[in-house]
């Protein structure tokens, strides 16, 4: 009964702040300022490691910029993505019926998202460092060749070579390590950026979608400056990323360009769906998909922070194992990043 007369509550609130006509024109005037504050906060992180590129501390400041990044990631996920996927399910037009009222399914479903991305990761690992492996196989194998001469010109030369090569063995052998470990690196860091930015662009189209369809002026008004913050710091840690993962231009033109553009489509593919099938952001069906859709992106975040960022920077970054000022800074960086994002669950 407690329920009910809560949803009633609700729903009167609801209707006292209906307007059709000026949620739209606040939606169409969010599209706009949402995709440059988007554009803004992906490329500041990207721009900025071009910048330093070539100078003594590139890579310390890229470190810095990604710790920064790891930090928004991991508090989109924690305080933005799960509570409203809780939250969603756990709204008294989907918690009153069954099965949603038997089972935490928010919380089964952002554990499935972390085993994907567990799968994906371990998957696409393998699959890059056996191809890695192969291709110096190969390499290996095109380095024979067979001597042609007399057999005192074909010992010589075998002789001549045994000496060169027992002074350039140790050493050639130590760079090609060195090269193979830092080209893996590198293929890691792209894999972990692409599959971030999936994980964040299920995030962004559920928000665009909720938007889209509400048609609640009271929520959207506020909603708008929010998320205009929200899309700059969620920006700047997909951005910071991108900058460390060495894409090419054309590459990390596209990945700044979908993160920009998901959140406006998401509001025209909500306002879509509200013209055609009448659900608003409170239709039980809608809800349902907001919260099974924010919890899988909500495991896959939390995976992608905790493992793929923070865990791989403090553990197995031999830069930062070396310098324990850098290793304080990427602290700070993180708080700072976590503390960011955290604020704006005020607002959005």
């Amino acid at each position: 009964m407690a329920a009910g007369a809560g949803c009633a509550v609700d729903t009167r609130r609801a209707l006292e702040c209906r307007n059709g006509e000026a949620a739209a024109h606040l939606k169409f005037v969010s599209i706009f300022i949402i995709f440059f504050t988007s554009v803004i906060g992906v490329s500041l992180p990207v721009v900025l490691a071009r910048y330093l590129q070539g100078k003594p501390s590139y890579d310390k400041s890229t470190l810095i910029i990604k710790c920064f990044a790891a930090g928004v990631i991991l508090s989109t996920s924690l305080v933005h993505v799960l509570p409203d996927a809780f939250d969603a399910l756990s709204d008294c037009q989907v918690a009153s019926k069954h099965p949603w009222r038997d089972f935490p399914f928010a919380g089964l479903v952002t554990l499935i998202g972390a085993l994907l991305a567990l799968l994906v990761d371990i998957t696409a690992s393998a699959h890059v460092e056996h191809g890695h492996g192969h291709n110096n196989n190969d390499n290996k194998e095109s380095k024979h060749y067979v001597l042609v001469g007399t057999q005192e010109e074909i010992e010589g030369i075998k002789k001549g070579n045994y000496e060169l090569g027992k002074l350039e063995t140790g050493h050639g052998e130590r760079t090609n390590r060195e090269t193979d470990q830092e080209e893996l690196i590198k293929l890691k860091q792209k894999l972990v950026s692409q599959v971030l930015e999936i994980g964040i662009i299920f995030h962004s189209v559920i928000i665009g979608v909720t938007m889209g369809m509400s048609q609640n002026q009271c929520t959207i008004r506020p909603l708008v400056a929010a998320l205009a913050f929200h899309q700059i710091f969620e920006g700047m840690g997909l951005g910071g990323c991108i900058a460390q993962a060495g894409f090419n231009f054309g590459t990390v033109a596209y990945m700044c360009f979908m993160f920009s553009v998901t959140t406006p489509m998401g509001i025209v593919l909500g306002m879509i769906v509200f013209s055609v099938t009448g659900y608003d952001d409170s239709n039980p069906n809608a809800l349902i998909m907001e919260g099974l859709l924010g919890a899988l992106s909500s495991g896959i975040l939390i995976y992608m922070g905790l493992v793929d960022l923070i865990a791989v920077d403090f553990f197995h970054n031999k830069l930062m194992s070396s310098r324990s000022w850098l290793k304080k800074a990427s602290f700070i960086a993180l708080a700072l990043g976590s503390t960011s994002m955290s604020i704006l669950a005020l607002w959005a």
